[in-house]
Protein backbone atom coordinates (compact mmCIF):
# COMPACT_ATOMS: atom_id res chain seq x y z
CA UNK A 1 0.00 0.00 0.00
CA UNK A 2 1.32 3.41 -0.92
CA UNK A 3 1.30 5.48 2.33
CA UNK A 4 0.85 8.66 0.29
CA UNK A 5 -2.57 7.53 -0.99
CA UNK A 6 -4.88 9.05 1.56
CA UNK A 7 -7.89 7.27 0.09
CA UNK A 8 -6.30 3.87 0.85
CA UNK A 9 -5.50 4.93 4.39
CA UNK A 10 -9.12 5.99 4.86
CA UNK A 11 -10.36 2.44 4.14
CA UNK A 12 -11.15 0.57 7.35
CA UNK A 13 -10.61 -3.13 7.90
CA UNK A 14 -14.38 -3.65 7.79
CA UNK A 15 -14.62 -1.85 4.45
CA UNK A 16 -11.81 -3.97 3.02
CA UNK A 17 -13.54 -7.24 3.94
CA UNK A 18 -16.88 -5.85 2.73
CA UNK A 19 -15.53 -4.98 -0.70
CA UNK A 20 -13.81 -8.35 -0.98
CA UNK A 21 -17.10 -10.11 -0.18
CA UNK A 22 -18.96 -8.06 -2.77
CA UNK A 23 -16.39 -9.02 -5.38
CA UNK A 24 -16.75 -12.72 -4.63
CA UNK A 25 -20.56 -12.43 -4.64
CA UNK A 26 -20.56 -10.66 -8.01
CA UNK A 27 -18.33 -13.30 -9.52
CA UNK A 28 -20.59 -16.07 -8.21
CA UNK A 29 -23.74 -14.35 -9.51
CA UNK A 30 -22.19 -13.92 -12.95
CA UNK A 31 -21.38 -17.63 -13.02
CA UNK A 32 -24.95 -18.57 -12.07
CA UNK A 33 -26.72 -16.16 -14.44
CA UNK A 34 -24.23 -16.29 -17.29
CA UNK A 35 -25.93 -19.06 -19.35
CA UNK A 36 -29.38 -17.47 -18.92
CA UNK A 37 -28.14 -14.06 -19.95
CA UNK A 38 -26.47 -15.48 -23.05
CA UNK A 39 -29.60 -17.45 -23.95
CA UNK A 40 -31.80 -14.36 -23.82
CA UNK A 41 -29.67 -12.47 -26.29
CA UNK A 42 -30.50 -8.92 -27.30
CA UNK A 43 -34.00 -7.65 -26.54
CA UNK A 44 -36.12 -7.19 -29.66
CA UNK A 45 -36.64 -3.61 -30.82
CA UNK A 46 -39.95 -1.82 -31.20
CA UNK A 47 -42.06 -2.34 -34.31
CA UNK A 48 -41.75 1.32 -35.25
CA UNK A 49 -38.82 3.67 -35.67
CA UNK A 50 -38.43 6.22 -32.84
CA UNK A 51 -38.82 9.80 -33.98
CA UNK A 52 -38.43 12.06 -30.95
CA UNK A 53 -35.01 13.69 -30.67
CA UNK A 54 -35.94 16.18 -27.98
CA UNK A 55 -38.63 16.88 -25.35
CA UNK A 56 -40.29 20.17 -24.38
CA UNK A 57 -42.23 19.66 -21.15
CA UNK A 58 -44.75 22.37 -20.21
CA UNK A 59 -45.45 21.68 -16.54
CA UNK A 60 -48.45 23.39 -14.92
CA UNK A 61 -47.50 23.29 -11.24
CA UNK A 62 -50.37 23.22 -8.75
CA UNK A 63 -52.83 20.98 -10.58
CA UNK A 64 -54.92 22.60 -13.34
CA UNK A 65 -58.63 21.78 -13.36
CA UNK A 66 -59.36 19.30 -16.13
CA UNK A 67 -63.07 19.95 -15.49
CA UNK A 68 -62.71 23.57 -16.57
CA UNK A 69 -60.22 23.10 -19.42
CA UNK A 70 -60.44 19.73 -21.19
CA UNK A 71 -62.78 17.15 -19.66
CA UNK A 72 -66.28 18.12 -20.80
CA UNK A 73 -68.97 16.68 -18.50
CA UNK A 74 -72.36 18.22 -19.45
CA UNK A 75 -74.25 15.82 -17.15
CA UNK A 76 -72.71 17.57 -14.16
CA UNK A 77 -74.86 20.63 -14.88
CA UNK A 78 -77.94 18.59 -13.98
CA UNK A 79 -76.33 17.73 -10.63
CA UNK A 80 -75.31 21.25 -9.65
CA UNK A 81 -75.06 21.56 -5.86
CA UNK A 82 -76.17 17.99 -5.13
CA UNK A 83 -74.04 15.99 -2.72
CA UNK A 84 -71.55 13.74 -4.51
CA UNK A 85 -72.84 10.16 -4.28
CA UNK A 86 -70.69 8.00 -2.03
CA UNK A 87 -70.23 5.29 -4.67
CA UNK A 88 -68.54 7.81 -6.99
CA UNK A 89 -65.74 8.44 -4.54
CA UNK A 90 -65.74 4.75 -3.53
CA UNK A 91 -63.51 5.26 -0.53
CA UNK A 92 -60.88 7.30 -2.30
CA UNK A 93 -58.74 9.41 -0.04
CA UNK A 94 -59.50 13.13 0.13
CA UNK A 95 -57.37 15.88 1.64
CA UNK A 96 -57.84 17.40 5.09
CA UNK A 97 -59.03 20.58 3.40
CA UNK A 98 -62.39 19.02 2.45
CA UNK A 99 -62.62 15.90 4.63
CA UNK A 100 -64.56 17.84 7.29
CA UNK A 101 -67.03 19.49 4.93
CA UNK A 102 -70.60 18.48 5.73
CA UNK A 103 -71.32 18.04 2.03
CA UNK A 104 -69.33 17.63 -1.18
CA UNK A 105 -71.52 19.51 -3.69
CA UNK A 106 -71.12 18.63 -7.36
CA UNK A 107 -69.54 21.54 -9.17
CA UNK A 108 -69.94 21.73 -12.96
CA UNK A 109 -67.73 24.09 -14.91
CA UNK A 110 -69.13 27.55 -15.56
CA UNK A 111 -67.32 27.71 -18.91
CA UNK A 112 -68.59 26.93 -22.39
CA UNK A 113 -66.94 24.03 -24.23
CA UNK A 114 -66.74 23.81 -28.01
CA UNK A 115 -66.12 20.68 -30.03
CA UNK A 116 -63.19 21.03 -32.42
CA UNK A 117 -62.41 18.79 -35.36
CA UNK A 118 -59.47 16.43 -34.90
CA UNK A 119 -58.58 13.04 -36.38
CA UNK A 120 -60.78 11.14 -33.95
CA UNK A 121 -64.14 11.76 -32.27
CA UNK A 122 -63.56 15.49 -31.95
CA UNK A 123 -61.98 17.43 -29.10
CA UNK A 124 -63.96 19.45 -26.56
CA UNK A 125 -61.99 22.49 -25.41
CA UNK A 126 -62.94 25.18 -22.90
CA UNK A 127 -63.44 28.78 -23.92
CA UNK A 128 -60.44 29.53 -21.67
CA UNK A 129 -58.11 28.04 -24.31
CA UNK A 130 -59.16 29.54 -27.67
CA UNK A 131 -55.64 29.53 -29.13
CA UNK A 132 -54.70 25.99 -28.10
CA UNK A 133 -57.99 24.79 -29.60
CA UNK A 134 -56.68 25.83 -33.04
CA UNK A 135 -54.12 23.01 -32.98
CA UNK A 136 -56.61 20.31 -31.94
CA UNK A 137 -55.49 18.17 -34.90
CA UNK A 138 -51.95 18.04 -33.50
CA UNK A 139 -52.85 17.02 -29.93
CA UNK A 140 -53.09 13.58 -28.38
CA UNK A 141 -55.22 14.25 -25.29
CA UNK A 142 -55.18 11.70 -22.47
CA UNK A 143 -58.09 12.12 -20.04
CA UNK A 144 -57.17 9.21 -17.76
CA UNK A 145 -53.78 10.21 -16.34
CA UNK A 146 -53.58 9.35 -12.65
CA UNK A 147 -51.11 9.36 -9.79
CA UNK A 148 -50.77 8.00 -6.26
CA UNK A 149 -49.84 11.25 -4.45
CA UNK A 150 -52.49 13.64 -3.16
CA UNK A 151 -50.29 16.52 -1.99
CA UNK A 152 -48.22 18.84 -4.15
CA UNK A 153 -44.61 18.14 -3.28
CA UNK A 154 -44.75 14.31 -3.41
CA UNK A 155 -46.98 14.50 -6.50
CA UNK A 156 -44.64 16.85 -8.38
CA UNK A 157 -41.63 14.82 -7.26
CA UNK A 158 -43.33 11.65 -8.51
CA UNK A 159 -44.17 13.14 -11.92
CA UNK A 160 -40.65 14.54 -12.36
CA UNK A 161 -38.60 11.64 -11.01
CA UNK A 162 -40.82 8.55 -10.87
CA UNK A 163 -40.68 8.44 -7.07
CA UNK A 164 -42.43 10.34 -4.29
CA UNK A 165 -39.24 10.11 -2.25
CA UNK A 166 -36.74 12.92 -2.96
CA UNK A 167 -33.29 11.98 -4.21
CA UNK A 168 -34.06 10.22 -7.49
CA UNK A 169 -32.78 11.54 -10.84
CA UNK A 170 -35.22 13.67 -12.83
CA UNK A 171 -36.50 12.69 -16.27
CA UNK A 172 -34.29 15.26 -17.98
CA UNK A 173 -31.24 14.03 -16.07
CA UNK A 174 -31.86 10.49 -17.29
CA UNK A 175 -32.15 11.74 -20.87
CA UNK A 176 -28.90 13.66 -20.54
CA UNK A 177 -27.14 10.68 -18.95
CA UNK A 178 -28.40 8.21 -21.55
CA UNK A 179 -28.15 10.30 -24.71
CA UNK A 180 -25.52 12.91 -23.95
CA UNK A 181 -25.37 16.42 -25.42
CA UNK A 182 -25.66 17.39 -29.08
CA UNK A 183 -24.34 20.93 -28.63
CA UNK A 184 -21.21 21.05 -26.48
CA UNK A 185 -21.74 24.78 -25.90
CA UNK A 186 -25.13 24.36 -24.21
CA UNK A 187 -26.47 22.03 -21.49
CA UNK A 188 -28.36 18.92 -22.47
CA UNK A 189 -31.13 19.85 -20.03
CA UNK A 190 -32.47 23.39 -19.55
CA UNK A 191 -35.17 24.57 -17.12
CA UNK A 192 -37.16 27.82 -17.19
CA UNK A 193 -39.67 29.27 -14.72
CA UNK A 194 -42.43 31.30 -16.37
CA UNK A 195 -43.89 34.23 -14.51
CA UNK A 196 -47.34 33.84 -12.92
CA UNK A 197 -49.64 36.02 -10.83
CA UNK A 198 -50.28 33.12 -8.45
CA UNK A 199 -46.90 31.50 -7.67
CA UNK A 200 -47.96 29.72 -4.47
CA UNK A 201 -46.20 26.37 -4.73
CA UNK A 202 -42.45 26.21 -4.19
CA UNK A 203 -40.31 24.36 -6.70
CA UNK A 204 -37.07 22.75 -5.56
CA UNK A 205 -33.87 22.15 -7.50
CA UNK A 206 -34.15 18.41 -6.93
CA UNK A 207 -37.04 18.39 -9.44
CA UNK A 208 -34.45 18.88 -12.19
CA UNK A 209 -31.57 17.36 -10.25
CA UNK A 210 -29.55 14.19 -10.81
CA UNK A 211 -30.02 12.39 -7.49
CA UNK A 212 -27.38 9.67 -7.33
CA UNK A 213 -26.08 10.30 -10.88
CA UNK A 214 -23.19 12.66 -11.78
CA UNK A 215 -24.31 16.25 -11.29
CA UNK A 216 -23.21 17.41 -14.76
CA UNK A 217 -26.50 15.94 -16.02
CA UNK A 218 -28.73 18.17 -13.86
CA UNK A 219 -30.92 20.83 -15.44
CA UNK A 220 -29.43 24.29 -15.86
CA UNK A 221 -31.83 27.05 -14.84
CA UNK A 222 -32.25 29.93 -17.31
CA UNK A 223 -33.33 32.93 -15.26
CA UNK A 224 -35.82 35.50 -16.53
CA UNK A 225 -34.34 38.46 -14.64
CA UNK A 226 -30.77 39.68 -14.61
CA UNK A 227 -28.18 37.30 -15.99
CA UNK A 228 -29.79 34.30 -17.67
CA UNK A 229 -27.26 32.05 -15.92
CA UNK A 230 -25.58 33.22 -12.73
CA UNK A 231 -21.84 33.94 -12.70
CA UNK A 232 -21.34 33.57 -16.46
CA UNK A 233 -19.88 37.06 -16.77
CA UNK A 234 -16.24 37.57 -15.84
CA UNK A 235 -15.63 39.91 -12.88
CA UNK A 236 -14.35 43.38 -13.65
CA UNK A 237 -10.69 43.27 -14.65
CA UNK A 238 -10.72 39.56 -15.56
CA UNK A 239 -10.31 38.84 -19.28
CA UNK A 240 -11.32 35.67 -21.14
CA UNK A 241 -7.63 34.77 -21.32
CA UNK A 242 -7.35 35.12 -17.54
CA UNK A 243 -10.45 33.01 -17.04
CA UNK A 244 -9.08 30.30 -19.36
CA UNK A 245 -5.83 30.17 -17.39
CA UNK A 246 -7.74 29.96 -14.11
CA UNK A 247 -9.88 27.07 -15.36
CA UNK A 248 -6.86 25.18 -16.68
CA UNK A 249 -5.16 25.46 -13.30
CA UNK A 250 -8.34 24.49 -11.47
CA UNK A 251 -8.86 21.50 -13.79
CA UNK A 252 -5.31 20.30 -13.12
CA UNK A 253 -5.88 20.49 -9.36
CA UNK A 254 -9.23 18.73 -9.65
CA UNK A 255 -7.65 16.01 -11.80
CA UNK A 256 -5.09 15.39 -9.05
CA UNK A 257 -7.95 15.00 -6.58
CA UNK A 258 -9.71 12.58 -8.90
CA UNK A 259 -6.60 10.44 -9.28
CA UNK A 260 -6.38 10.37 -5.49
CA UNK A 261 -10.01 9.63 -4.61
CA UNK A 262 -11.66 8.46 -7.89
CA UNK A 263 -14.81 10.41 -7.00
CA UNK A 264 -16.93 10.85 -10.19
CA UNK A 265 -18.27 14.14 -8.83
CA UNK A 266 -14.80 15.63 -9.34
CA UNK A 267 -15.00 14.85 -13.07
CA UNK A 268 -18.54 16.30 -13.12
CA UNK A 269 -17.16 19.50 -11.59
CA UNK A 270 -14.47 19.76 -14.29
CA UNK A 271 -17.09 19.26 -17.03
CA UNK A 272 -19.40 21.88 -15.53
CA UNK A 273 -16.62 24.47 -15.33
CA UNK A 274 -15.79 23.88 -18.99
CA UNK A 275 -19.44 24.11 -20.02
CA UNK A 276 -19.85 27.36 -18.08
CA UNK A 277 -16.86 28.81 -19.93
CA UNK A 278 -18.36 27.94 -23.33
CA UNK A 279 -21.76 29.24 -22.25
CA UNK A 280 -20.25 32.72 -21.84
CA UNK A 281 -20.73 33.13 -25.59
CA UNK A 282 -23.55 30.67 -26.39
CA UNK A 283 -26.09 31.91 -23.80
CA UNK A 284 -26.02 35.64 -24.73
CA UNK A 285 -26.56 34.62 -28.36
CA UNK A 286 -29.42 32.32 -27.33
CA UNK A 287 -31.20 35.00 -25.28
CA UNK A 288 -30.86 37.72 -27.93
CA UNK A 289 -34.27 37.80 -29.65
CA UNK A 290 -33.45 40.76 -31.92
CA UNK A 291 -33.14 38.44 -34.91
CA UNK A 292 -36.67 37.08 -34.55
CA UNK A 293 -39.15 38.38 -37.12
CA UNK A 294 -42.26 40.45 -36.48
CA UNK A 295 -44.27 37.45 -37.70
CA UNK A 296 -42.79 35.35 -34.91
CA UNK A 297 -43.80 37.87 -32.24
CA UNK A 298 -47.24 38.11 -33.81
CA UNK A 299 -47.52 34.32 -33.51
CA UNK A 300 -46.39 34.18 -29.87
CA UNK A 301 -47.97 37.49 -28.87
CA UNK A 302 -46.43 40.70 -27.60
CA UNK A 303 -45.80 39.07 -24.21
CA UNK A 304 -43.03 37.10 -25.90
CA UNK A 305 -40.97 40.29 -25.82
CA UNK A 306 -41.18 40.31 -22.02
CA UNK A 307 -38.51 38.17 -20.36
CA UNK A 308 -40.01 35.62 -18.00
CA UNK A 309 -43.44 35.43 -19.59
CA UNK A 310 -44.68 31.99 -20.58
CA UNK A 311 -44.71 33.05 -24.24
CA UNK A 312 -41.07 34.17 -24.01
CA UNK A 313 -40.15 30.85 -22.42
CA UNK A 314 -41.89 28.98 -25.25
CA UNK A 315 -40.01 31.03 -27.84
CA UNK A 316 -36.74 30.32 -26.03
CA UNK A 317 -37.69 26.63 -25.92
CA UNK A 318 -37.93 26.58 -29.70
CA UNK A 319 -34.57 28.37 -29.96
CA UNK A 320 -32.99 25.85 -27.57
CA UNK A 321 -34.44 22.97 -29.59
CA UNK A 322 -32.96 24.45 -32.76
CA UNK A 323 -29.56 24.54 -31.06
CA UNK A 324 -29.59 20.88 -30.09
CA UNK A 325 -30.79 20.92 -26.47
CA UNK A 326 -32.50 17.57 -25.91
CA UNK A 327 -34.64 18.31 -22.89
CA UNK A 328 -36.33 21.64 -22.18
CA UNK A 329 -38.74 22.20 -19.31
CA UNK A 330 -40.96 25.17 -18.53
CA UNK A 331 -42.58 25.39 -15.10
CA UNK A 332 -45.65 27.61 -14.73
CA UNK A 333 -46.88 27.90 -11.14
CA UNK A 334 -50.17 29.02 -9.62
CA UNK A 335 -52.74 26.39 -10.65
CA UNK A 336 -53.72 25.37 -7.10
CA UNK A 337 -57.26 26.81 -7.03
CA UNK A 338 -58.88 25.78 -3.75
CA UNK A 339 -61.04 28.88 -3.92
CA UNK A 340 -61.76 31.55 -6.51
CA UNK A 341 -60.95 29.13 -9.31
CA UNK A 342 -62.58 31.12 -12.12
CA UNK A 343 -60.58 34.26 -11.40
CA UNK A 344 -57.30 32.36 -11.03
CA UNK A 345 -57.71 29.99 -13.98
CA UNK A 346 -58.77 32.78 -16.30
CA UNK A 347 -55.51 34.57 -15.49
CA UNK A 348 -53.45 31.38 -15.74
CA UNK A 349 -54.93 30.42 -19.10
CA UNK A 350 -54.33 33.90 -20.45
CA UNK A 351 -50.67 33.38 -19.51
CA UNK A 352 -50.18 30.06 -21.29
CA UNK A 353 -52.78 29.70 -24.06
CA UNK A 354 -51.14 31.56 -26.94
CA UNK A 355 -47.67 30.32 -26.03
CA UNK A 356 -48.75 26.65 -26.24
CA UNK A 357 -50.44 27.22 -29.57
CA UNK A 358 -47.52 29.23 -30.98
CA UNK A 359 -44.90 26.68 -29.92
CA UNK A 360 -46.67 23.83 -31.72
CA UNK A 361 -47.38 25.98 -34.77
CA UNK A 362 -43.81 27.28 -34.89
CA UNK A 363 -42.26 23.81 -34.59
CA UNK A 364 -44.61 22.54 -37.29
CA UNK A 365 -43.74 25.37 -39.68
CA UNK A 366 -40.01 24.74 -39.20
CA UNK A 367 -40.32 20.99 -39.77
CA UNK A 368 -39.30 20.22 -36.18
CA UNK A 369 -42.55 18.96 -34.64
CA UNK A 370 -42.16 15.36 -35.85
CA UNK A 371 -38.87 15.12 -33.94
CA UNK A 372 -39.95 17.16 -30.89
CA UNK A 373 -42.24 15.70 -28.22
CA UNK A 374 -44.25 18.46 -26.53
CA UNK A 375 -45.94 17.47 -23.25
CA UNK A 376 -48.44 19.55 -21.23
CA UNK A 377 -49.77 18.65 -17.79
CA UNK A 378 -49.67 19.03 -14.02
CA UNK A 379 -49.13 16.79 -11.00
CA UNK A 380 -52.82 15.91 -10.47
CA UNK A 381 -56.32 17.15 -11.31
CA UNK A 382 -59.13 18.82 -9.34
CA UNK A 383 -62.23 17.36 -7.74
CA UNK A 384 -65.67 17.27 -9.33
CA UNK A 385 -67.06 18.67 -6.06
CA UNK A 386 -66.59 22.14 -4.64
CA UNK A 387 -64.26 23.09 -1.85
CA UNK A 388 -65.89 25.80 0.24
CA UNK A 389 -68.96 27.76 -0.81
CA UNK A 390 -70.44 26.94 -4.23
CA UNK A 391 -72.10 29.49 -6.48
CA UNK A 392 -72.66 29.42 -10.22
CA UNK A 393 -69.94 32.00 -10.75
CA UNK A 394 -67.42 31.09 -8.08
CA UNK A 395 -66.06 27.88 -6.64
CA UNK A 396 -62.89 26.06 -5.67
CA UNK A 397 -61.73 22.51 -6.25
CA UNK A 398 -59.59 20.23 -4.08
CA UNK A 399 -56.76 17.92 -5.24
CA UNK A 400 -57.78 14.86 -7.26
CA UNK A 401 -54.98 12.38 -8.05
CA UNK A 402 -57.09 9.62 -9.61
CA UNK A 403 -57.88 11.40 -12.87
CA UNK A 404 -56.49 14.37 -14.78
CA UNK A 405 -55.72 15.43 -18.33
CA UNK A 406 -52.38 15.48 -20.13
CA UNK A 407 -51.77 16.27 -23.77
CA UNK A 408 -48.87 15.53 -26.08
CA UNK A 409 -47.94 16.63 -29.59
CA UNK A 410 -45.25 15.71 -32.09
CA UNK A 411 -42.37 13.31 -31.55
CA UNK A 412 -44.08 10.35 -33.21
CA UNK A 413 -47.25 10.62 -31.11
CA UNK A 414 -50.41 9.94 -33.12
CA UNK A 415 -51.91 13.41 -33.69
CA UNK A 416 -55.49 14.50 -33.25
CA UNK A 417 -56.72 11.74 -30.95
CA UNK A 418 -58.31 11.48 -27.51
CA UNK A 419 -57.75 8.65 -25.06
CA UNK A 420 -59.52 7.65 -21.86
Amino acid sequence: MNPIRESDLMMTRRQLFGRAALGLGTAALANVLGPDLLAKGQAPGTHFAPKAKRVIYLFMSGGPSHHDLWDYKPKMREMFGKDLPGHVRDGQRITGMTSRQKTLPVCPSKYTFTKHENNDRGLWVSELLPHTAKVAKELAVVYSTFTEAINHDPAITYIQTGSQIPGRPSLGAWLSYGLGRVNENLPGYVVMHARSKFPEQSLFGRLWGTGFMPSDHQGVLLRSEGDAVLYLKNPAGVSSKDRRAQLDTLAALNQQQYEEFADPEILARIKQHELAYRMQTSVPELMDLSGESDATFELYGEEARQAGSFAACCLNARRLAERGVRNIQIFHRGWDAHGGLPREHESQCKDIDQGCYALIKDLKQRGMLDETLVVWGGEFGRTSYCQGKLTKDNYGRDHHPRCFTTWMAGGGIKPGITYG
